[in-house]
């Protein structure tokens, strides 16, 4: 097996990975808020004060995550009409000039911020109100998905034809 198959492998992987934790926090995201509905509702039992709080970090991992999945699909909004009125040199260079944009962006905002913001608030010893676990931990969402955010703009680039001029999802 070739190293360019093996990477290739190893990637896929990485990917899906990514896809399993994500549906998984998003299933533990649903059985969060049920339980909390339940337990507010339900006779007998008394309410959780954790639910809420809980909720609340699951909902930014799986919102943070997700959107790197789904920029990696092409999922994301974007505006084609301009676009799509250029000749396909003009086309292809404005792809390439967005996916540096995003690339810079989530390099810089969301991998060194968001580094600097977890960083910062492991130093703080900064906890959750009702949970008490380092809120770090949470932010560490933040880095995360701007690596794959970046990781997902560099396979965009090294396509072999290119990245697509639309918004179209490159077949799978």
């Amino acid at each position: 097996m070739s190293v360019t198959r093996s990477a290739a492998l190893a990637w896929h992987g990485i990917v899906r990975g990514l896809e399993i934790f994500t549906s998984s926090l998003f299933v533990a995201l649903v059985v969060v808020v049920l339980w909390g509905v339940v337990s507010r509702y339900w006779p007998g039992i008394v309410p959780s004060d954790w639910t809420e709080e809980l909720a609340v970090y699951l909902l930014v991992w799986v919102s943070l995550l997700g959107s790197a999945l789904t920029y990696r699909s092409r999922g994301h909004l974007g505006v084609d009409y301009f676009v799509s009125h250029f000749d396909p040199a003009a086309q292809r260079l404005t792809v390439i000039l967005v996916e540096l944009c995003v690339l810079l962006f989530a390099g810089f905002a969301l991998c060194y911020g968001g580094y600097r913001l977890v960083t910062d608030t492991l130093g703080s010893g900064q906890l959750t109100p009702v949970l008490q676990w380092k809120v770090g931990y949470f932010y560490s969402a933040v880095p995360l998905s701007g690596l794959f955010i970046s990781a997902f703009s560099i396979e965009h680039l090294l396509e072999p034809a290119g990245p697509p001029a639309t918004g179209a999802a490159p077949a799978a």
